[in-house]
């Protein structure tokens, strides 16, 4: 078996990419942007308890998020709210936004619901830091 075969066999789900506020988002935009609290609390992907179980992923693995948009590693945490197999939601902040539309179609917002993406367990990547997660995709950290 070759390693384009190896990494064939990775699980993969199609689902559907949710983003929005949350309450500890919230906390930890108090504490500042660029505070451990709030980029624990941005960096991160909630998942239905089914769907890890889909992936044979524990909580805080690390997951890979990808759509026609980009990709990001968050980690993933076992979702407070299910059943919703199939949606993923990611917090507002810069991981979501590597992996939304840009375009905002004239509203000067871009659409944060209903994206299609894929996710796959990702335990090997690490979740970049902001300033790396910046250089990345704005060449600027």
């Amino acid at each position: 078996m070759s390693l384009g075969d190896e990494m064939s066999l990775k699980p993969k789900l199609k689902v559907t990419l949710l983003t929005g506020r949350t309450i500890e988002q919230g906390v930890g935009k108090e504490h500042g942007k660029s505070s451990k609290e709030y980029l624990e609390s941005v960096s991160i992907c909630y998942i239905d308890p089914e769907d890890m179980k889909k992936l044979g992923i524990k909580n805080g693995t690390n997951v890979l998020v990808s759509t026609d948009y980009g990709s990001v590693v968050v980690k993933a945490v076992k979702s407070k709210r299910f059943p919703h197999a199939g949606e993923i939601f990611i917090p507002y902040g810069p991981w979501a936004n590597v992996v939304v539309n840009p375009e905002t179609d004239g509203i000067g917002m871009p659409s944060f619901k209903g994206v299609p993406a894929t996710i796959e367990p990702a335990p090997e990547q690490r979740i970049l830091s902001l300033a790396e997660l910046l250089k990345e995709q704005y060449g600027k950290g």
